[in-house]
């Protein structure tokens, strides 16, 4: 049986593509830094895997027995990328309209919660924006552990400010890694946005 790592990376470009257009339809006076935002909020992991849990997409998954025990954060990237593998599948079945009714049934309606409450917000920006009003200091960034074969790293990042450790967050790129060490800091700092 095939992995579907290949049907993720289609489902993962179908679905940036669909709530993009949709994002820049739906608000046209917002600039390309909060449509940036809007969009990583939309597609990241913890909302991916909030949608292939409503669908019960774990009923279909053949897992290891680590896995399937595993109900943490490795589980959720797992359900995010099984909602990556879908929006392939279904590209590949019936094209683009088909993933794109898949995406504005399920995905992209939630955009009025995530602007309401917040969730949009770039947690790297915010917390560096409160650092440098609070304490001063610029937060700096390290790779405290890389794991999993090259086409399927996992990252765990330490945020300092000065040689201060404030936090770490983990994620599939360094990127993701960053946020959510910066997510992680404003709630240790108390400096909530």
């Amino acid at each position: 049986m095939e992995h579907n790592e290949r049907l993720e990376f289609l489902g993962d470009a179908v679905l940036e593509l669909v709530s993009t257009v949709y994002l820049f339809n739906k608000y046209p006076r917002k600039n390309e830094g909060d449509l940036t935002s809007y969009r990583s909020a939309l597609v990241n992991a913890a909302t991916l895997s909030e949608i292939a849990t409503e669908l019960d997409m774990d009923s279909y998954l053949l897992l290891s027995k680590g896995e399937s025990k595993d109900k943490g954060r490795a589980r959720q990237i797992i359900l995010a990328n099984t909602i990556e593998a879908l929006i392939g599948a279904i590209y590949l079945d019936q094209g683009y309209e088909g993933a794109e009714i898949f995406i504005n049934k399920y995905i992209t309606p939630l955009i009025d919660d995530i602007a309401k409450t917040g969730k949009w917000m770039d947690s790297k920006s915010s917390f560096q924006e409160k650092a440098q009003d609070k304490v001063g200091f610029t937060p700096s960034y390290k790779v405290v552990r890389e794991t999993g074969p090259d086409h399927d790293k996992f990252f765990t990042i330490a945020v300092f400010l000065g040689d201060e450790k404030i936090a770490e967050g983990e994620g599939k790129s360094k990127q993701e890694a960053e946020q959510n060490a910066a997510k992680n800091a404003l709630t240790v700092k108390k400096w909530i946005y």
